[in-house]
């Protein structure tokens, strides 16, 4: 059963969720063959103030 670990910064839609959701389901059904309904994914939302990059917080940098 593949299962899908995505991390996102806050603020993406719930429609731009599921179509992560969806594509990346599409993309493990073809890369490893996994029939749909065994194929999970997970997207973690994360606060830009728990995100660093380059030793600064994602919102420091207006990310």
């Amino acid at each position: 059963m593949p299962f899908v670990q995505i991390y996102l910064l806050e603020g993406r839609t719930e429609e731009q969720k599921r179509k992560v959701i969806e594509k990346v389901t599409a993309a493990m059904m073809e890369a490893v063959d996994a029939p749909i309904e065994n194929v999970r994914v997970w997207i973690h939302d994360m606060p830009n103030t728990n995100w660093g990059i380059a030793g600064k917080t994602a919102k420091d940098l207006g990310r």
